[in-house]
């Protein structure tokens, strides 16, 4: 079957930005159908990687990532979760809100810690004092009494 397209789809060719200055191509022809093998994602990023666009966000490491987050205000990390589905998934995760509790918390007893592997340290930083005493104390009533069946 005859295709009207040409066999040429994008051609972009150049040279990179400095310090490299490499030289690049980027050929995508019929016979390759580089957007529906890659996706049209992939095909995206490689042209814009091309042309000397970078997301230096997008390289860094899931704990680097964390770690900054970490230093954000509240109000910030709403924000930044509604940005993508990386920072939405980052910013609910259980290891940035134990890093938040721990920066804020003079002490992390092991109750505390029992308590969050429970109900997660996103739910214990925005649980108030009086709040999370009375949740430790039914957690340690509740597993004293589970102790007390145990033969």
């Amino acid at each position: 079957m005859a295709s009207w397209l040409p066999e040429t789809l994008l051609e972009i060719a150049g040279q990179g930005p400095p310090p490299s200055k490499d030289y690049y191509q980027l050929l995508v022809t019929r016979s390759q159908q580089t957007a529906m093998t890659f996706g049209v994602r992939i095909l995206d990023y490689v042209i814009n990687l091309c042309k000397g666009k970078f997301d230096f966000l997008e390289r860094l490491s899931d704990d680097l990532l964390l770690n900054i987050i970490s230093y954000l205000d509240l109000e910030d990390i709403a924000r930044l979760s509604q940005t993508s589905h990386r920072f939405a998934k980052l910013c609910m995760s259980d290891k940035l809100w134990e890093q938040i509790v721990q920066s804020t918390c003079d002490t992390i007893t092991p109750d505390m810690r029992a308590l969050a592997a429970d109900v997660g340290w996103r739910k214990v930083f925005f649980t108030n004092k009086l709040q999370l005493q009375r949740q430790l104390r039914r957690r340690k009533q509740k597993h004293g009494s589970l102790r007390d069946k145990q033969p």
